[in-house]
């Protein structure tokens, strides 16, 4: 077996332990612990923690660190460099908002999986002919939404998606319910307003109302 189709059974494992994955924007690293268990005791245990503040990575290494249960991936990786961070964080998985062949390269080099980010069917094309079988469709509601994977599903047949971007509880089962979904991102689960007060109680009923979607 190669690495590459090493890691694209590793993300297949990854991807299918529950409907929703969170995609989370810390502030605040001692936000990251709290939030983690919470998601996890609302039956969410993958995560994804989104490079965009100086706090992404500490979080991902604590929350590695501290809550067990928890599958982490970095989200927003724009560059090679950050695929060794995070699999040196302790990221079980890694996840782009598009590519570029420098990324592509460096992944090539790299044990950590990454869910690469299409919008088109051509980028999608390219991506299987390097061995990704398991992408990201970003941003998926204004690229098309759900009816655009749908189209894909019979001549892409061997592709596996993770549609994020504008999906919410209210239109995610219309994603999930594609044969070629294995699962949806989504930011609703941990929003800001929750995470500066720090309700973890509503961040856990909010997990379970994702996890109830499959």
């Amino acid at each position: 077996m190669t690495l590459q189709e090493t890691r694209q059974q590793k993300l297949a494992t990854i991807l299918k332990l529950a409907p929703v994955v969170p995609v989370v924007i810390i502030d605040d690293v001692s936000h990251a612990v709290p939030m983690a268990r919470a998601l996890v005791a609302g039956g969410i245990r993958t995560i994804e923690v989104t490079l965009r503040t100086p706090a992404a990575m500490d979080a991902v290494r604590a929350i590695v660190a501290e809550v067990k249960e928890a599958v982490v991936g970095v989200g927003t990786v724009l560059r090679g460099g950050q695929l060794e961070t995070a699999r040196l964080a302790g990221a079980h998985f890694a996840v782009s908002p598009g590519t570029s062949p420098r990324l592509l390269d460096a992944a090539d080099d790299n044990e950590l999986p990454l869910l690469p980010g299409v919008a088109t069917a051509s980028e999608a094309m390219a991506l299987l002919e390097r061995g990704y079988e398991h992408l990201k469709l970003f941003p998926a509601v204004p690229v098309g939404g759900a009816k655009l994977l749908a189209a894909w599903a019979s001549p892409l047949p061997q592709i596996h998606f993770c549609p994020t971007g504008g999906i919410n509880l209210a239109n995610a089962i219309d994603f999930l319910k594609l044969t070629n979904v294995v699962c949806v991102g989504g930011s609703w689960l941990t929003p800001a307003d929750k995470m500066a007060r720090g309700d973890w109680a509503g961040i856990e009923q909010l997990a379970r109302e994702a996890a109830a979607l499959k």
